[in-house]
């Protein structure tokens, strides 16, 4: 109700019912008085009937001051909304500025805006605005505005919660991202941008058919595949900024792959699980890590399908990540030595032992548990996108929660928080829950098959 409603309803006239209370009580008073301390004061009875309507009086407008507060804290939030909305009305109004500079900070804003906070009404009416924009960006845009527009777009579609409304977003962009991501004259972030939105946006995609997984899985793999060895079985040169690149589109690829149905994800494991294998060699950290954790993820996928399941050369790929998760070589940085020894200690446990070191990933009142190669590189890739922001898209985000099994929103109160379920029975609950969920998508994307 408006505070101007509030206050009318709050007001004092004379001969209303407020105003009969307020002497019924101030007679009651003075009746009391009379009978104690009437003798001692002196005082006449119109005196003490003025005093203590005074009294009621300002005790009554002290109580509407508080109800007013309360009401306040209301308008005070719905203007603190109101005033985001315009500051992001702002942003999207700035993406068609003539100017770079005033072109980019929107983007930044937005980029921002969209990673902190769940903006699924506001962006619904604004979404083909936003994207037209976006889109004029990457086709007309400087290097630094579309590796930003990409980024932009990816939230975006996170932020739409994959629906039709991304998919359609998705599907007016990905032929730009495409040829961003295939043109060598295109500068690296661009391209490494491309390569990672184009990933996420099929990934949140809800399409029906397998037409977008197929292309884009074939794209990725086309970037990635230069750093394969030559047919002499030596590694090539690698091009300045090319390991980045690489690392991008083969993390956006494993990301899909986790998407594939059986009979597809067995191709794949025979084409490249002896290919990367061979990457491990590479002369950049980076991409010998994002290699080591997709070897990683693809036994697993390989296990999942047969338990029997083995790479080719077991042996050989022991050796290899035995050397890796000891690599003492002092001609490398000491952090990239001790991040590398980490990671690649953790692939050679999973590989020798099915052993996976658990995370757990707090938010609110709940956690996600990562206990899988497949889950981690999902979280991985949100948490790459959304930054600090992700714990909150956790926690609001129905996209992120059915992803990650974790149900509906939340609302807690005081009793919920008083009822605190254990450790063991979250981990119970996150694991049965994410395992329903992939069983259920496998089954839409076992209906696909014959389209892959």
């Amino acid at each position: 109700m408006p505070r101007s409603k509030k206050g009318k309803r709050g007001s004092s006239k004379p001969g209303s019912l407020r105003q009969e209370v307020l002497q019924l009580s101030a007679k009651a008073s003075l009746k009391g008085i009379k009978n104690g301390v009437k003798g001692e004061s002196g005082a006449s009875d119109d005196e003490l009937t003025s005093d203590i309507l005074s009294h009621c009086s300002s005790a009554s407008e002290s109580t509407s001051v508080l109800e007013e507060g309360t009401g306040g804290e209301q308008v005070d939030e719905q203007t603190a909304q109101e005033e985001t909305e315009d500051k992001l009305k702002q942003c999207i109004d700035n993406l068609m500025d003539k100017s770079t500079k005033t072109r980019l900070a929107g983007l930044e804003s937005l980029r921002q805006a969209f990673c902190s906070r769940v903006l699924y009404d506001f962006l619904t009416e604004r979404r083909l605005t936003i994207s037209d924009c976006l889109e004029r960006s990457l086709k007309k845009g400087s290097v630094e505005e579309q590796a930003a527009a990409a980024t932009v777009f990816t939230l975006l579609c996170i932020q739409l919660g994959g629906g039709d409304e991304a998919e359609e977003g998705f599907k007016l962009l990905r032929p730009i991202f495409t040829a961003i991501l295939i043109d060598n004259s295109a500068s690296i972030a661009a391209r490494q941008s491309c390569a990672r939105a184009l990933g996420l946006c099929c990934y949140v995609s809800t399409a029906e058919e397998g037409e977008d997984l197929i292309k884009s899985l074939a794209l990725l793999e086309s970037v990635f595949m230069s750093s394969y060895p030559n047919r002499d079985g030596t590694l090539p040169t690698p091009k300045p900024g090319s390991p980045g690149l690489h690392s991008a589109a083969l993390q956006a690829w494993s990301l899909l792959v986790t998407l594939c149905p059986t009979s597809r994800l067995t191709v794949l494991l025979d084409l490249h699980l002896p290919k990367l294998q061979a990457c491990l060699q590479s002369s950049d950290v980076n991409y010998r890590i994002a290699v080591g954790e997709t070897i990683a993820l693809l036994v697993e996928l390989g296990r999942d399908i047969d338990e029997e399941f083995e790479v080719e050369d077991n042996e050989g790929l022991s050796q290899c990540l035995k050397s890796l998760a000891t690599d003492g070589n002092k001609h490398r940085a000491k952090n990239d030595r001790r991040k590398q020894r980490s990671i690649f200690r953790e692939v050679l446990h999973y590989i020798e032992n099915e052993d996976f070191t658990e995370e757990k990933i707090r938010f609110g009142m709940e956690s996600v548990y990562i206990d899988s190669w497949m889950r981690r590189r999902i979280y991985d890739a949100f948490k790459e996108i959304l930054e600090s922001g992700v714990r909150h898209h956790l926690q609001f985000n129905p996209l992120l929660r059915d992803i990650f099994g974790l149900g509906p929103p939340l609302i807690l109160d005081a009793t919920v928080k008083g009822n605190k379920i254990s450790r063991f029975e979250k981990h119970l609950f996150n694991s049965a829950a994410f395992k329903a969920r992939t069983k259920q998508r496998n089954k839409v994307r076992d209906k696909r098959a014959d389209v892959m």
